[in-house]
């Protein structure tokens, strides 16, 4: 089949979005299929450059980060970054003839901002939501984008996999929305063979967004529920560091982390990686809105973690609901949770790390994860 994926690697401008992308064009690519990148930023583009703490409007830098990221991954000359009738990478009119051909335009996480005739030749579309919650409430509150693109999407993918449970306040909008899961490509993320002797890490956005508020009830970003958690530190002879881009740093370190600037340690693929497999695990806070409604939200980043054996213990939003946990996986909900956690997997490392890459293999491969979701949005 000829796929075109879309996505943000040009606007982020990380590792961490690019790996997030690259985890569906590899593993679609693996499967034997025809796939292309497509990345539309609307009218204009602006892009942060961290380098420069500036906003840059220049076409290339985004295109020439685009095309860095998946060139060597086999995707020359099969991607584009567009803005308004200019694009980095393919010719306009070149994509559109890719779109003609196309039998899946499969849309993560991102809406069009400005959507295209060209965008409606594929055979069919699909979107995948990786923000339970903000998703539909931006739809609900009457987002143009969002509107837009979920009424022009023959299917629904969500990775919040309690949508529709009783006690999550996250509406349908009257449409069905199908799980799925993060892939991750195994063979780009191998088991990691050392022995962990770093920390616990993470790579957070401190805050991407503004709060949400969805019938009276005002949701929130990552900073509302780090709140909780500032004085671990003091709690544990482990030592947690933090990769941060978007505020909290100064705070972080004057409570005992570690804290560095997120984009110097994720600007490339291969830093991301080489970041995460040189931890000892993954100690991860979510963002309040997972919490609050228990979407059962599981990070793209903690599929990586898992994958390279190294175990993670995230904030709780209903994981145990479908994925196992306790072993390889550990959540917490509050603080002395959380203490418990960094014990649990330090008691019996070597346990934890084979069962996080057994979780990766069996509940996240690509080869798993991408079949079941091609046949579902083409059915």
């Amino acid at each position: 089949m000829v796929i075109v994926l879309t996505g943000g690697i040009g606007r982020s401008v990380t590792g961490g979005q690019a790996w997030a992308n690259l985890q569906y064009l590899i593993g679609l690519s693996m499967l034997g299929h025809d796939v292309f990148y497509l990345e539309d930023s609307g009218e204009w583009s602006g892009v942060y450059k961290w380098e420069k703490e500036e906003t840059t409007w220049d076409l290339d830098y985004p295109g020439e980060y685009v095309r860095s990221c998946l060139e060597p991954f086999g995707f020359a000359e099969r991607w584009m970054y567009r803005a308004g009738d200019k694009s980095a990478g393919l010719p306009i009119d070149t994509f559109r003839e890719v779109c003609e051909r196309a039998d899946l335009l499969l849309i993560r996480g991102i809406p069009f901002l400005s959507w295209r005739p060209e965008y409606d030749l594929p055979r069919r579309r699909a979107f995948i939501d990786i923000d339970p919650g903000f998703t539909q409430f931006r739809y609900a509150r009457g987002e143009p984008a969002f509107i837009e693109t979920l009424d022009r999407s023959e299917a629904l993918f969500t990775i919040g996999q309690r949508i529709e449970s009783p006690d999550c306040p996250i509406p349908t909008l009257g449409r069905k929305w199908l799980k799925t899961v993060s892939p991750v490509v195994l063979q780009e993320w191998p088991f990691a063979n050392d022995v962990g002797s770093g920390p616990f890490t993470s790579i957070i956005r401190w805050r991407g967004m503004k709060d949400l508020n969805y019938k009276g009830v005002e949701y929130g970003q990552r900073n509302r529920e780090f709140e909780k958690f500032f004085s671990l530190p003091s709690h544990t002879n482990q030592i947690l560091k933090i990769a941060v881009t978007g505020g909290g740093n100064k705070r972080l370190a004057d409570n005992g982390w570690q804290a560095v600037d997120g984009w110097t340690v994720s600007k490339t693929p291969q830093q991301y990686r080489r970041f995460i497999q040189r931890s000892r695990a993954e100690f991860g806070v979510a963002k309040n809105t997972y919490v609050d409604t228990r979407s059962g939200w599981f990070s793209d980043r903690s599929v990586c973690y898992l994958a390279s054996g190294r175990p993670v213990l995230v904030q709780d939003t209903g994981i145990a609901s479908w994925l196992p946990t306790g072993e390889g996986v550990v959540t917490f909900s509050d603080l002395d949770e959380a203490v418990a956690g960094i014990e649990a997997i330090n008691k019996d490392y070597e346990s934890h790390r084979k069962v996080a890459r057994d979780l990766a293999t069996g509940h996240f491969a690509a080869e798993r994860v991408l079949p079941a979701l091609l046949e579902a949005a083409l059915a």
